[in-house]
């Protein structure tokens, strides 16, 4: 692949005296005026870097956008929810006005992430609705960890989800306290008011514990006018542990992925 990837720093706080790191993708044929992707790792929010999200983001840079891939906070005990989001929403919201920077001043903005960061991309989503900026052109997410009841029958086939599942424990570690799953930010899947989002693209695979509550989030978000495409990529499996795998070997899936990404990008 002709993709390069730079390391840079973004802001996660209004002074300015803490900055979160990056990784900037691009393609080597990639316009100025390519779509800016403000991408998020999985690691069920305990783990995960801007290194086990590279083949996301590259397949991102790939399908022509301009990726800046973020290493967010992951010390959830210490830091529990809304610490990871509120540290990211500055940095989107810097990266939205900087947006020169890297691209066109008219280029598209996304969010997107795998597993737990695609939780915070859709948090991201529902707080730039409500406060009005940045003005978001679509989210991406992939095998998103939305609802933290873990009782779709999606994770029943997986025999995930009692204790000791890492996505049980993860939940746990980023909510801090039960309350915190009321929280439309922090479990998007409970969000009572899902309308004025940007377009969506969800994508899951059949033995995604994630599966179903993906699959219903589209479906809300559809019943809300939200534009959305979802897929099972049935070429996959294994996810979302193998969105994070090593990209020395392309995976069988992605190419179909590439090319969702391109669609999305065209159509939203």
């Amino acid at each position: 692949m002709a993709i390069s990837w730079t390391e840079e720093t973004l802001p996660k706080d209004a002074a300015g005296t803490a900055t979160l790191p990056v990784r900037v993708y691009r393609h080597a044929d990639t316009k100025r005026a390519a779509p800016l992707v403000f991408h998020l790792h999985g690691g069920a929010f305990t783990g995960g870097s801007v290194a086990s999200g590279e083949q996301i983001a590259s397949l991102l840079a790939e399908a022509g956008a301009v990726v800046i891939s973020v290493g967010y906070p992951v010390n959830t005990c210490e830091c529990p929810f809304p610490y990871a989001l509120q540290a990211t929403f500055h940095a989107l919201n810097h990266l939205h006005k900087n947006r020169t920077n890297w691209v066109a001043k008219k280029s598209g903005l996304y969010v997107a992430g795998e597993e737990a960061g695609g939780n915070i991309a859709a948090g991201l989503a529902l707080m730039a609705r409500d406060q009005h900026e940045p003005l978001l052109a679509g989210q991406i997410l992939l095998s998103p960890m939305l609802d933290p009841d873990l009782a779709t029958k999606s994770f029943r086939q997986a025999q995930a989800g009692a204790g000791g599942c890492k996505w049980a424990d993860g939940w746990n570690s980023y909510l801090g306290t039960v309350d915190k799953a009321l929280h439309p930010y922090a479990a998007p899947a409970n969000a009572s008011r899902l309308a004025g989002l940007p377009p969506t693209l969800i994508l899951t695979c059949p033995d995604d514990p994630m599966r179903d509550e993906s699959l219903r989030y589209a479906d809300r978000l559809r019943k809300s006018g939200v534009y959305v495409q979802d897929q099972i990529v049935t070429s996959a499996d294994h996810w979302p542990e193998a969105l994070s795998q090593d990209t020395t070997g392309e995976a069988d899936w992605a190419p179909l992925v590439q090319r969702r990404f391109t669609e999305f990008f065209a159509h939203s």
